[in-house]
């Protein structure tokens, strides 16, 4: 049986140093897909963004900047509020999102519950194909 995690949360889009426009965005998390994060936004495109990058990546974004090549994640303080930056790199263009720290951080805690870390391989019944295959 396997759990999803999910949250709606508002993301910002940074234009610039001085613009940025809110995002309406999903978190998801799948135990089926232990390792990864989903992030799904709409940026005035007939079809919703779609982002998948490793779940460490982002835990670790909270606390200091980390990532590189196409996902950097790093925290910051905008407006006197604790955020995490997000950058994507794709072909199709790069961008800057902004997500509220706190709402980011309980959705993580929330799947960290759900799978804690270092037993994401158990998630993929590895171990238990292994075993079925050495007992043969």
């Amino acid at each position: 049986m396997h759990t999803v995690v999910e949250r709606e949360l508002e993301l910002r889009l940074v234009l610039s140093p001085e613009r940025s426009i809110p995002v309406p965005a999903r978190l998801a998390y799948r135990t089926a897909d232990p390792y990864a994060v989903h992030i799904t936004f709409h940026i005035n495109s007939e079809a919703p963004v779609n982002w998948t990058f490793a779940r460490d990546l982002l835990v670790e974004g909270v606390f200091r900047p980390c990532g590189h090549g196409d996902v950097r994640v790093w925290p910051t303080k905008a407006d006197g509020r604790s955020v995490v930056l997000m950058a994507l790199s794709s072909p199709d263009g790069d961008a800057l999102l902004e997500a509220p720290t706190a709402q980011v951080s309980a959705w993580l805690e929330r799947t960290l519950r759900v799978v804690p870390p270092g037993t994401e391989g158990e998630q993929l019944g590895i171990d238990d194909a292994l075993d079925q295959l050495l007992a043969q």
